[in-house]
């Protein structure tokens, strides 16, 4: 087993740009956490007892609206049902507001050895159009706090926010370099359309997003970040060396976990399943002892499309050799036929076994990798 990854569906207010499952009402918060400890004690089943839990993830949502002892309780659920390794990351996503002094070092007398911090930006500016909960001058005690406590922290960066210049992604750049942590995930604006952003665009309250301003900007990212020792190793993550995210990384392998909580995903290698994406639904269904989940089985293609989505946006690309033995010679084929115009262009390189995108290519792998799947063979 690779991990766990545990959703909790609230946030103090809604993010322009977020499409994920939350909700701003917290009344039901307690409710929730027993909930997400009966999921994790119905779930046990399904791992077997040799089986070591590798990565814990708290994201969201916002995990750290919820008191520390609330999450040391979900934690402890999950160490008394699951043999956990003993060197198993354990991340929380917390947001600069929530990081006072007395949280952080709470937190750091818990099992929690990894924080990944929402700053996005470093200017007023950028927050607002966002509608972060955190200001500038948050941001940078928080992190000047946890530094103190925690060694693996990541933060969070947005690039192609509307009116922020290249100038000043630089400068958000330079300061995530100053912090000193050792991980930096990096990801553009996007418009999602269930979210309030296309609204206000439309409306003309804020500018329009510029995909070749997000593009410039990503650049500018890849190249500074890679002067400063940290490794592109996947399309919008960078860490220097030792602190790669073990629990994205096993995303990215295909390795299996389980997601608890509403609207969370799980993966076997063969079967995909789903939390319903209620809070109120999920909350009745654990208090009689129900899963409220659907599942569905991944055909060869399924399984095939997703190896070459996630695949393409790492350093570890797309092996030709485990397609081959894992999908057969005509979905190789059918892989290198298609790879072709891209490789020409060379927008892909080939590495021995390894179908891997130039730096010409990075910003555009999500593209690219569409053209190289498979819809039927036939």
């Amino acid at each position: 087993m690779s991990g766990i990854y545990i959703h909790i569906p609230f946030c103090k207010q809604a993010c322009h740009y977020c499409d994920f499952h939350f909700s701003t009402s917290l009344e039901k918060k307690d409710q929730m956490v027993f909930a997400i400890c009966n999921e994790i004690k119905l779930r046990r089943p399904e791992i077997d007892d040799y089986e070591e839990i590798q990565t814990i993830y708290f994201g969201g949502g916002t995990p750290t609206v919820l008191s520390v002892s609330a999450l040391r309780f979900i934690i402890d659920t999950i160490y008394e049902n699951y043999l956990v390794a003993d060197d198993a990351e354990i991340t929380i996503e917390a947001n600069p507001d929530d990081l006072t002094e007395e949280n952080i070092k709470a937190l750091a007398k818990t099992q929690v050895n990894r924080l990944s911090i929402g700053i996005q930006s470093f200017f007023d500016e950028d927050l607002k159009i966002m509608n972060r909960a955190h200001n500038a001058q948050e941001a940078l005690h928080c992190l000047s706090l946890a530094t103190r406590e925690f060694e693996n922290i990541s933060i969070d960066l947005i690039y192609g926010v509307p009116n922020m210049s290249t100038e000043r992604w630089k400068q958000n750049i330079q300061q995530a370099l100053d912090s000193g942590v050792p991980h930096i995930s990096c990801y553009a604006l996007t418009v999602e359309p269930n979210t309030a952003l296309p609204k206000l665009i439309e409306k003309g309250e804020i500018p329009p997003v510029d995909d070749h301003l997000a593009q410039q900007h990503f650049e500018v990212l890849v190249e500074t970040l890679e002067n400063n020792d940290f490794e592109h190793y996947e399309l919008s993550n960078f860490g220097k060396s030792g602190f790669f995210s073990k629990n994205n990384t096993a995303y990215w392998q295909g390795k299996k976990y389980l997601g608890i909580g509403p609207s969370a995903h799980s993966y076997s290698g063969k079967q995909r399943s789903w939390n319903i994406k209620n809070n109120i639904k999920y909350i009745k269904a654990l208090q009689q002892n129900e899963l409220p989940n659907e599942t569905e089985d991944l055909t060869t293609i399924d399984r095939y499309n997703e190896y070459v989505m996630t695949g393409l946006r790492t350093i570890w690309g797309v092996s030709l050799d485990k397609v081959e033995k894992e999908f057969g010679n005509k979905h190789k084929e059918h892989l290198l036929l298609q790879a072709k115009k891209h490789l020409d262009e060379h927008l892909l390189f080939l590495d021995k076994d390894k179908l891997l995108v130039t730096k010409k290519g990075k910003f555009l792998s999500d593209g690219i990798a569409s053209d190289l799947f498979l819809v039927n063979l036939g």
